[in-house]
């Protein structure tokens, strides 16, 4: 995992202690293990989260469908809440569902800044605390 992927990973771990939630990552993440892992597990004994982390400079990334299929495996097996969390640069996170992302003809995922911000949620409504309004 690059340098940049580990320390958003903790920068997220740390916001979710900061509001509550005991939060780690997987260290098997990325490959360690043949078992699905998310990147950060999260709970705070009602709500329970298991969040992909991706962090990108650039407008879109895509995503190893592997990687979508085990988060929501693992999330299933667990009862946690699926989420893709992605932090584009100066931007505030992001947290998309699983089903949210759009499907590439590969069979990968891709997530890019406007579905990002169209679609996904804000930490706190990850949370339960807060409900974005959305107008259509």
């Amino acid at each position: 995992m690059s340098k940049t992927g580990t320390r958003e990973e903790r920068e997220l771990v740390k916001m979710l202690w900061d509001a509550d939630f005991a939060a780690m990552r997987a260290p098997a993440s990325g490959g360690a293990t043949k078992k699905p892992l998310p990147d950060v597990i999260a709970g705070n004994g009602s709500i329970y989260l298991a969040i992909e982390v991706k962090s990108t400079s650039l407008e879109r990334i895509y995503i190893n469908a592997e990687k979508i299929d085990g988060l929501k495996e693992f999330a299933d097996l667990f009862g946690a809440k699926p989420y893709v969390g992605i932090k584009f640069l100066r931007k505030k996170w992001r947290f998309i569902c699983p089903e949210d992302l759009y499907k590439t003809k590969n069979n990968n995922y891709r997530l890019n800044m406007d579905l990002a911000f169209d679609k996904g949620l804000e930490f706190d409504e990850i949370l339960g605390k807060d409900k974005q309004v959305k107008f259509n």
